[in-house]
């Protein structure tokens, strides 16, 4: 900046002398003089005015580089918005997807289902019990089976106007009359809670000593005790054991029972 100013002086100097020798300088002698005098003084004009041009070309660059950082920041922040959005869609299509499989299920099911959806549950019973947003109104009545297309949830209990609560197969207190593909066996399924915050073990008890069950075979409902219909997917077995007086089998639940959120209820055998 001071060596533009110096440049910028001096210009007004040579300015200053040629208009001195214009005024006070007639003829030959005088051109001649004032002739001399520019070409000295051009190479310092001509630099200065590349200066400046080098300057304005700086300024322009500079301004360049701000408008491209601004461009680069609403570019990221525009990719931003649209994988948020992307991840949105893809959400709402597995959802879109699940409630088809869910509609289908409603539809094929050879009894009357009405859909329901966990509203509220407690950390401290976790895997004891559910509130749902159906009750009596809705033609809820305690000890009807709650179930999801993958299989068996559970069982209605205490009923309100507007909602029930729900004893799942993993509590101690449900019991499940049960079947074995492939097998004759049967027995109770029950849940087995191993410590007071620990997840509980669903067990199928009271089987011969000699069921020999193995990993994978499918356990459904076998229809026996009046609540639950026969046919419902509870879970497949993970091990056998023989006990003192029983064969036992831990199971794999067919339902995840910690993310459930849309249920549908039994209401009636038959539609």
């Amino acid at each position: 900046m001071r060596q533009r100013t110096n440049i910028i002086a001096g210009a007004v100097f040579v300015l200053l002398v040629i208009a001195t020798f214009i005024v006070l300088g007639q003829g030959r002698n005088t051109q001649r003089l004032q002739a001399g005098f520019l070409g000295m003084i051009q190479p310092f004009l001509k630099h200065g005015s590349s200066l400046d041009r080098k300057l304005t070309e700086l300024r322009e660059g500079l301004k360049s580089l701000k408008q491209l950082e601004e461009e680069n920041k609403r570019l990221t922040i525009a990719n931003k918005e649209l994988s948020a959005t992307n991840q949105t869609l893809r959400g709402f299509e597995t959802e879109n997807n699940r409630l088809r499989k869910a509609l289908g299920y409603r539809e094929n099911f050879p009894f009357q289902l009405m859909p329901a959806r966990i509203i509220a549950r407690d950390a401290s019973t976790w895997y004891q019990t559910v509130k749902i947003d159906r009750g009596s109104e809705e033609a809820i009545e305690p000890d009807m089976p709650v179930i999801t297309e993958e299989g068996l949830v559970g069982k209605t209990t205490v009923v309100s106007e507007h909602a029930a609560t729900v004893i799942l197969i993993s509590d101690e207190n449900c019991r499940v009359a049960a079947a074995v593909e492939g097998s004759s066996e049967k027995g109770i399924v029950r849940g087995e809670r191993v410590s007071n915050y620990g997840i509980p073990v669903i067990g199928l008890g009271f089987l011969t000593k000699l069921a020999n069950l193995q990993p994978g075979q499918k356990v459904y409902t076998s229809g026996m005790g009046g609540v639950f219909p026969s046919g419902v997917l509870i879970g497949a077995v993970r091990d056998f054991k023989v006990r003192e007086l029983d064969g036992y089998a831990t199971l794999v639940p067919a339902v995840d029972l910690s993310t459930i959120d849309d249920v549908f209820v039994v209401i009636s055998e038959t539609k």
